[in-house]
C-alpha cells in the first residue's frame, strides 16, 4: 500500500467509526514527539494521541468525510500529504450534529512496509 491509499483507508475508517490508533505511528510509550492537533485539541505523545483517537471513536457517531484536494509526496520512508476536507459527525453525548470545511496537513513514516502518521494537523479556515 502506497501513503495516498493509508490516508484514504483512514478516511474510511473514521466514516465506519472504526478504530484510529492502527494508523499512528505511535507503538513508544511516552514518546512527545508525536503531535495530532484537531480542530478543538492538541494531543502530544503517543499515549495523549490513543486516547484521544480512542474517545474521538467512542463519544461520536455518523461521520461524513468528504476529500477534495489530497495531495501527497511520496519518498522511500517518509511522507507528507494536505487535504481540503468536508466533514461532520455527531455527538453520542449530546446528539448535536458538527459540520466543518477543515484543512488537514500531516507526515507518515514508513516501517516494515506499513505507512503511519507521525504528525497530523486538521484546522477550519475563517472567512476574511
Amino acid at each position: 500500500m502506497n501513503a495516498r491509499a493509508m490516508i484514504t483507508e483512514y478516511y474510511a475508517a473514521l466514516r465506519a467509526g472504526e478504530p484510529l490508533d492502527p494508523f499512528f505511528d505511535v507503538e513508544c510509550p511516552d514518546d512527545d514527539s508525536y503531535v495530532k492537533f484537531g480542530i478543538s485539541e492538541q494531543l502530544v505523545g503517543s499515549d495523549q494521541i490513543r486516547a484521544g483517537l480512542r474517545s474521538q471513536t467512542e463519544t461520536t457517531t455518523d461521520w461524513s468525510v468528504t476529500s477534495s484536494d489530497l495531495r501527497v509526496t511520496q519518498r522511500d520512508t517518509h511522507a507528507w500529504f494536505s487535504d481540503a476536507v468536508s466533514m461532520a459527525w455527531t455527538s453520542t453525548e449530546t446528539r448535536h450534529r458538527y459540520e466543518f470545511e477543515t484543512r488537514w496537513s500531516g507526515t507518515l513514516r514508513r516501517s516494515d512496509g506499513c505507512w503511519q502518521f507521525v504528525g497530523m494537523h486538521v484546522s477550519t479556515a475563517d472567512e476574511l
